[in-house]
């Protein structure tokens, strides 16, 4: 069974530019480029029938294009390591206007959600081991945290299937629901 996620597509660009920062760490497992993407919500697995109610709902969601903008990158830790480097989203109102208006209907459709607080990101690495790779990390945000990449526009958002390979993980796209009033 596949797990669903809902999230923004990159542009082309966007993701290309981004790709270019993906090197000097070691140990880090890089996510290809393919892959970029800004999740809105993370739902899990579920079967045929909720997935189809939560495509139909979706399609209800209105929201304006969005102007977003990539402002330097920072890095998740579970205890004291490191898990995901990520390319931080600029703040922005109508993105959080969407990841409620998101939130809003999967709850609707009984769908459970992470309480943690919305943090607008791309990842870029993640990882895996506990090797002492925090210096490595360290030097690499404070070199490209004053990176930027944008404004560009987002005008849809997607619903999207994972699937786990040994090779790492595919996404394939369910559904999309395009923004603009």
């Amino acid at each position: 069974m596949p797990r669903l996620f809902v999230a923004l597509p990159l542009p082309e660009d966007v993701a290309d530019d981004l790709a270019t920062l993906q090197e000097g760490i070691p140990d880090a497992a890089w996510v290809p480029s393919d892959n970029f993407h800004v999740t809105l919500a993370f739902i899990g697995s579920v079967d045929g029938g909720l997935q189809r109610d939560i495509a139909e709902a979706l399609g209800t969601i209105d929201g304006p294009v969005l102007d977003l903008e990539i402002a330097g990158v920072d890095h998740f830790v579970e205890g004291r390591t490191p898990k995901v480097l990520y390319a931080t989203v600029a703040p922005n109102p109508g993105l959080l206007r969407l990841q409620e208006k998101v939130s809003t209907v999967l709850r609707g459709e009984g769908v459970t959600l992470d309480r943690r607080k919305f943090r607008p990101h791309v990842s870029l690495a993640r990882f895996n081991r506990r090797a002492e790779m925090g210096h490595h990390i360290a030097q690499f945000a404070a070199s490209n945290n004053l990176r930027r990449f944008g404004p560009f526009e987002v005008d849809c958002f997607r619903l999207y299937a994972s699937h786990t390979r040994p090779d790492g993980a595919v996404y394939t796209v369910e559904a999309e629901y395009p923004l603009g009033y």
